[in-house]
């Protein structure tokens, strides 16, 4: 199972860093891709977050 989490924890953080970088280049004008990228880049942060805690949680509880 941890190395399930583990996978989802990478893919999370790819996603949070492209999405992040796409967020922050696309031009002003086009607000809509800024902010579906933003959201995008922000469910990856929470994600990433969220199995990154659970798997050091789990690595502090098991040794």
């Amino acid at each position: 199972m941890n190395k399930l989490i583990a996978l989802i924890c990478v893919i999370s953080w790819s996603g949070f860093w492209a999405f992040g970088y796409l967020a922050l280049s696309a031009e002003i004008k086009d607000q809509t891709q800024m902010v579906t990228a933003g959201f995008l880049a922000f469910a990856g942060f929470l994600t990433g977050m969220f199995t990154y805690i659970r798997l050091s949680r789990d690595t502090a509880t098991n040794g």
